[in-house]
């Protein structure tokens, strides 16, 4: 009889970053990790580990980072526990310039400590992140099985849209990061090249479309090598996808029409390498041709977070802010789903920590309409204007906290009053 397999399992994902002298064959690691987490009884929760009490693997591990999910195994096979090994790149990014001196792309090779902690510092309120990475993991595995692309069709093109701030281009460099990871096995390193699209425009007429070919041309000459995975990241597509229509009432209507002609020429072009993905992002879609949207697999939405995210947000600020000092007491933050839980019960005085977590609580409802980057940056504000020492109760944060927003809120105000 036929195994049955549910569209959905419980997976544990265990990334290992090995010390960068670490010689360590990818097979006796996993053999020692899985042998120490049986021990520990770690397996089967989320968790980052960064000590070992094993002299065996402290020294040749620098981390490993336990992911739990219902999504498809990355390596096509179905068991509980998968293992990647992987190590940092310490090639430092380089940079593509122009004749003019123009920055045309930043170039990575991942993964890289730069993007170290991206992935789980991005917050949001769906699973996109799983949801990306069950894509990539699909896209590889349809090239791998040889399906034909003309009869079931993909095209490797992912566009995030939304308003500015939402973390559009920090879950691209991080989607890039992950999947390099999850990957390890199969290709020997990736390459992110994220192009400045603004840089593309030449002021000599009829000069944007070759840069744009130029560019490509580039491109394909790293595809070319199967064991790299390349990921190209356009950020603001819409500079040089811009709608056709639009584009012939613009100053110079031919030019920017061969702008278009050539990105679109040229993304059929490479789609028939496997190991290629493209990234997008876009603060106004309504400005993209329709073409490019039409050739994206992946059309997501990447909106403003709730209470919900912007609860999570902040509490992992606060566990940062704790863990380097700057907030010298380390009372727990109950996650909201929990505070929610232990309010309902209105005979029983909240304790101390839950007070603290309704406090923040109320903060993100007074937070709700700021992106994800000024979130971030509301408890540096609270620090520098309203906290003249150095250490700082968790209860003397909060209340700048809620200083801080009170006056992005009253700075956007007298903004837009004298615009």
């Amino acid at each position: 009889m036929m195994a049955e397999f549910s569209n959905s399992l419980k997976i544990f994902h265990v990334e290992i970053l090995l010390h960068i002298n670490s010689l360590l064959k990818r097979d006796d690691v996993i053999a020692r990790v899985a042998r120490w987490l049986s021990i520990q009884g770690i397996i089967g929760k989320e968790s980052i580990i960064t000590k070992f009490d094993d002299d065996s693997l402290s020294e040749h591990i620098n981390s490993i980072r336990i992911y739990e999910n219902d999504h498809k195994n990355m390596n096509g096979e179905f068991p509980e526990v998968c293992y990647y090994v992987y190590s940092f790149n310490s090639t430092a990014p380089e940079i593509e310039e122009s004749e003019d001196e123009q920055q045309i792309s930043t170039q990575w090779v991942l993964p890289t400590q730069e993007f170290n902690n991206l992935w789980d510092s991005l917050i949001y309120d769906t699973d996109v992140k799983g949801e990306l990475l069950n894509y990539v993991g699909t896209a590889l595995d349809f090239s791998d099985k040889s399906v034909d692309p003309t009869i079931v069709s993909w095209n490797r093109i992912v566009l995030l849209h939304g308003p500015p701030g939402t973390g559009k281009t920090s879950l691209c460099k991080a989607l890039a990061q992950k999947i390099c990871i999850r990957f390890s096995s199969k290709f020997s390193y990736g390459q992110l090249i994220e192009v400045n699209t603004h840089s593309l425009f030449s002021k000599w007429f009829s000069e944007s479309g070759k840069l744009v070919t130029k560019m490509f041309q580039s491109i394909l000459s790293l595809v070319e090598d199967p064991n790299v995975l390349v990921i190209v990241l356009l950020d603001e597509v819409e500079t040089l996808a811009r709608s056709r229509s639009s584009a012939l009432s613009g100053n110079e209507p031919s030019d920017a029409l061969r702008v278009v002609n050539a990105l679109l020429t040229h993304l059929d072009m490479i789609k028939r390498y496997p190991n290629v993905l493209i990234l997008t992002t876009s603060n106004i879609t309504d400005a993209i041709d329709v073409a490019l949207i039409d050739r994206a697999d992946i059309k997501q939405y990447i909106g403003l977070p709730s209470i919900e995210a912007i609860y999570q947000i902040y509490s992992t600020c606060i566990k940062e802010l704790q863990q380097c000092g700057i907030i010298c007491t380390r009372e727990l933050l109950l996650p909201l789903h929990r505070l929610r839980i232990s309010t309902e019960n209105e005979q029983q005085e909240p304790l101390l920590h839950e007070g603290r977590s309704l406090k923040l609580r109320a903060i993100s409802e007074q937070s709700l309409g700021l992106s994800g980057r000024t979130l971030r940056k509301m408890p540096f504000i609270a620090c520098a204007l309203f906290i003249k020492t150095k250490l700082v109760s968790l209860d003397v944060f909060l209340d700048a906290l809620s200083k801080a927003v009170e006056k992005h809120w009253q700075d956007v105000k007298s903004l837009n009053a004298h615009k």
